[in-house]
């Protein structure tokens, strides 16, 4: 079996009472409206810790394992996460803005209205993420996966990406695509182009076709 890419994370008894550090483990705590902005968790467990209402604004997470962490409306803005586990997070109306999650894995997680402009996102992993209503408004998606994510209704259109984005299975729909160049897009195929809004600039792959109702109408919620 071929071992996992997230892998040497803090490990023994989870401290709730400790002070946030590199490799803390706050596993299962309770860590709601706090103020940690700034605090160096690189490489820590924070497996199924409550963030909620958490302002979490320029913390270091490199590395660090979030998965089924709770951060719903917590703050990550500028937040350094590269290669950091987000997996099966709850991140309702998070946000994510101007954070670098290079290499990070949001696989499974609930990210419905979070706020991810500017970030940082080259080869994050949002297979079978719940991302409608999601701002990706100039964010770096360079060789970000999206496959079987559910995008409805998200804005793509502003971001920035060189080379191919992986769309297999994903639910597009309304999802903004105007101006966005995705002729080198991976499984994307005209059902979901259909249910996309893009516009006269949107460029897609080789043997698909623009469809009649673009472009769509402006979505003011």
């Amino acid at each position: 079996m071929a071992a996992s890419p997230f892998t040497g994370y803090a490990q023994g008894a989870a401290d709730c009472k400790s002070s946030a550090g590199p490799e803390t483990n706050w596993q299962d705590c309770n860590k709601r409206l706090l103020m940690l902005g700034g605090s160096d968790l690189e490489g820590s467990n924070l497996t199924n810790t409550d963030f909620t209402l958490t302002d979490l604004r320029g913390v270091t997470l490199r590395s660090a394992n979030l998965e089924k962490a709770t951060l719903m409306r917590a703050s990550l803005a500028g937040a350094i996460a590269d290669k950091a586990n987000f997996s099966r997070v709850e991140a309702y109306r998070g946000n994510f803005s101007d954070i670098s999650a290079e290499g990070a894995s949001f696989v499974g997680s609930e990210l419905q209205r979070t706020d991810f402009s500017r970030a940082r996102l080259t080869g994050a992993d949002f297979e079978k993420a719940e991302l409608g209503r999601a701002n990706f408004n100039k964010a770096v998606l360079t060789g970000v996966r999206f496959s079987m994510a559910n995008l409805s209704r998200a804005n793509l259109s502003g971001a920035v990406f060189e080379g191919p984005i992986e769309f297999d299975r994903a639910f597009l729909f309304l999802t903004r695509i105007e101006g966005l160049d995705l002729s080198a897009a991976t499984g994307l195929e005209q059902e979901q182009v259909d249910l996309a809004c893009g516009d006269a600039a949107t460029k897609l792959p080789a043997g698909l076709v623009v469809p009649s109702k673009w472009p769509c109408p402006t979505d003011d919620d």
